[in-house]
């Protein structure tokens, strides 16, 4: 097993795109007056000359990348993801995704684990309005590792990604001699017949935790690990909820147009089996430390654990 590497996946995405630019000159990367928080700083201090500060100007940041991939580069627009989800929505749909020009998009400070920053910075629509776009690729990665290797596909694929960056430090637990990442492709953590559990983001280790807590109690649960939410990997979800039966999904967002509306997509038409939606159910959060809220709003092990038993009725 690999080290546990404790890192915010905002850090481990602006390491990732300063070790990429090494070799693509092509990558260059804007932010609105936020590069301290985002974590673009670490690209602009190792290259200034290809690191744009558009000020607090998200609509026309969105614009410059779009003219930016119009001549050839791979432009990496960032900020909070509330600013660049919500902000500069019309931008994204109209000048990037209708072109299907080659935009990445990072929305950094997602989640209630945004914490002290309060409701108004607390973004949990950016993954339901992002997928709503057609052309976007929606991406979520848990930790580090799957950061790192979620960057790089991101740069890799020819049209526009929206990445979700986390704040808060996460311990990784993804080993990076096995770990594989495919778009699109969900991944099966622990195997079991008993309930299918299916997380992104940040809520993915909580749910490894649960899962294998419960292993002690005679609970087998599946875990799957969606971390691109669009386009959703439909095989997976089919899969488990005809040999599990019952599926929870969790997740940082509002249950309204997040993973849990994914995942009901799926089965709804495909295997109709009851899917339990763990996550922010149809209302702000407020400000407090990041750890308390996860654990308030119920996306920790305690709670995976807990509706995990009730699904099951015990």
């Amino acid at each position: 097993m690999a080290d546990i590497i404790t890192k915010a996946t905002r850090e481990s995405f602006g390491e990732a795109l300063c070790e990429l630019a090494k070799t693509n000159k092509d990558i260059v990367v804007l932010d609105a007056d936020l590069s301290a928080a985002t974590k673009t700083s670490i690209f602009a201090k190792e290259y200034p000359e290809r690191f744009f500060d558009c000020g607090i100007a998200e609509q026309n940041m969105i614009g410059v990348a779009a003219g930016l991939a119009a001549s050839g580069k791979i432009p990496v627009a960032a900020s909070f993801a509330m600013f660049a989800t919500g902000r500069a929505f019309e931008q994204i749909r109209n000048s990037v995704a209708y072109p299907n020009l080659n935009v990445k998009i990072a929305g950094s400070h997602a989640g209630i684990s945004t914490g002290e920053d309060g409701a108004t910075h607390q973004c949990l629509e950016d993954i339901g309005i992002m997928r709503t776009i057609p052309n976007m690729v929606v991406l979520n990665p848990a930790d580090h590792y799957e950061m790192i290797e979620a960057t790089k596909a991101a740069i890799n694929y020819d049209g526009p990604v929206y990445i979700r960056l986390g704040r808060l430090a996460v311990d990784s637990f993804n080993d990076p001699k096995t770990y594989k990442f495919e778009l699109g492709k969900g991944i099966t953590m622990n195997d079991g017949d008993d309930i299918t559990v299916i997380a992104t983001g940040l809520c993915v280790n909580e749910a490894r935790k649960a899962v294998e807590s419960l292993k002690e109690e005679g609970i087998n649960a599946r875990l799957i690990n969606i971390h691109t939410i669009k386009p959703i990997d439909r095989e997976i979800i089919i899969k488990a909820a005809k040999e599990t039966g019952k599926i929870i999904t969790v997740e940082e967002h509002n249950v309204i147009g997040g993973l849990g509306d994914a995942v009901c997509e799926v089965t709804s038409s495909e295997c109709p089996v009851k899917v339990r939606r763990v996550g922010v159910y149809d209302r702000f959060g407020y400000s407090g430390p990041a750890k308390e809220l996860l654990d308030i709003f119920g996306m920790t092990e305690s709670n995976i654990k807990k509706v995990i038993k009730e699904e099951l009725g015990k």
